[in-house]
C-alpha cells in the first residue's frame, strides 16, 4: 500500500469502512485514516495536516460528497491525529468535529498544541504545517460513553488517558471493531508486529496498560489502528501489554547507567526500524519515544 491509496477494510465483520495511507512522515505504512460510508458519512482521525488533501481524495474516491460529510472524529488531539482537522473542516463545511472535551480547546485555539508538538517531535515538525482552528460552533466536546450516530451504527467513545488524557478509542458493535487511536500500540503490517508508542509529555504506563484492558473488554474481533490499518485482534493486546512492560523496563535499566541523552542516543543507534520506515523516521520515532519513557519515570 502507497501513500494516497485507499483500502477497503475487509477484517471480521466490518462493512463500508475504507482507509487510506496518509504518506504521514513521508512514510508509507505509518499513517491511516478511516472513512466510513454510512447514512452520516464520517473520517476517523484527520492526519497531521500536511496531506489533507489525501483524505479529501479518499471521499472523493469512496464517492462522499465533501458537503455530505457529517462527522471528523478525532481520537486525540496529537497532532498526528489533529492536525487535519481544521483544513478538513473547512472543506467539509457541514462536518462536526467530534472530540474528547479535554481537547477541544486545542482544536479551537491550537497555538500551545503547535508549540508542545514541536517541543515533543524534535526534528520531525518539518514534516507538519501549523494547524488551522476549528470553530467553536462546530465542535462537539466528547465524554465517556458518549455515541455518535452514523445512521446505521453507532461509535460509542471509551477514555483511554494512558498515551494522552485526551484520548478516546471508539468502538463500532455493529462492526465488532475498535478504533484505538494509540491506545493499542503501532501495528506494523509488514512485521505482523505490534511496536510502543510512548511520546512525552503525557505517557503513563499503568494507565496506558489499564486502556489495553478497556479495548480487551469491549472484545472487538478487528482493531482499527491510526497506525497502520486494519487487523484480527487475535493475541495482539496481550503482546502490546508484554511490549510496554518491557520497553519501559529496558529504558529504566538504561538510565540507570547513563545520562538521558545517551540513553536517548543508545536506543536511537539500536533501532532495527530504519528497514521498515526509513532510517530518519525510525530515529525521530525511538528518540521521542524513549523521551516519553524518561518523563513518566520522573514524574513517577
Amino acid at each position: 500500500m502507497d501513500p494516497g491509496d485507499v483500502v477497503p477494510v475487509t477484517t471480521g465483520d466490518t462493512s463500508d469502512i475504507h482507509y487510506v495511507d496518509t504518506g504521514m512522515y513521508d512514510t508509507a505504512a505509518y499513517g491511516s485514516v478511516y472513512v466510513l460510508d454510512t447514512p452520516e458519512p464520517t473520517i476517523v482521525d484527520t492526519g497531521i495536516g500536511t496531506n489533507h488533501e489525501r483524505i479529501l481524495a479518499a471521499l472523493d474516491s469512496v464517492g462522499i460528497d465533501h458537503d455530505d460529510l457529517s462527522w471528523i472524529v478525532v481520537t486525540h488531539v496529537h497532532l498526528d491525529h489533529a492536525g487535519g482537522a481544521g483544513f478538513l473542516a473547512e472543506a467539509c463545511p457541514n462536518a462536526t468535529v467530534a472530540v474528547h472535551e479535554r481537547g477541544a480547546r486545542h482544536l479551537a485555539e491550537p497555538g500551545r498544541l503547535w508549540e508542545g508538538t514541536k517541543a515533543a517531535v524534535g526534528d520531525q515538525i518539518e514534516y507538519y504545517t501549523e494547524p488551522e482552528p476549528v470553530p467553536e460552533a462546530r465542535i462537539r466536546e466528547l465524554e465517556d460513553g458518549d455515541r455518535i450516530d452514523l445512521g446505521d451504527r453507532e461509535l460509542i467513545a471509551h477514555a483511554a488517558p494512558g498515551h494522552a488524557p485526551h484520548q478516546h478509542v471508539f468502538e463500532s458493535p455493529a462492526d465488532d471493531a475498535v478504533f484505538t487511536a494509540d491506545a493499542a500500540g503501532i501495528y506494523v503490517p509488514s512485521l505482523d508486529a505490534v511496536r510502543e508508542t510512548t511520546p512525552p509529555p503525557q505517557f503513563h504506563l499503568e494507565r496506558a496498560l489499564a486502556d489495553v484492558e478497556t479495548i480487551r473488554d469491549l472484545d472487538p474481533s478487528t482493531l482499527l489502528y491510526a497506525h497502520f490499518g486494519p487487523a484480527p485482534t487475535g493475541d495482539r493486546l496481550d503482546e502490546y501489554a508484554e511490549t510496554l512492560r518491557a520497553w519501559v523496563g529496558e529504558v529504566e535499566d538504561a538510565r540507570a547507567a547513563a545520562d538521558d541523552d545517551a540513553v536517548v542516543e543508545r536506543f536511537v543507534e539500536a533501532t532495527e526500524m530504519g528497514a521498515v520506515w526509513g532510517e530518519r523516521k525510525a530515529r525521530g520515532e525511538t528518540a521521542m519515544n524513549v523521551r516519553g519513557v524518561l518523563g513518566y519515570l520522573d514524574g513517577r
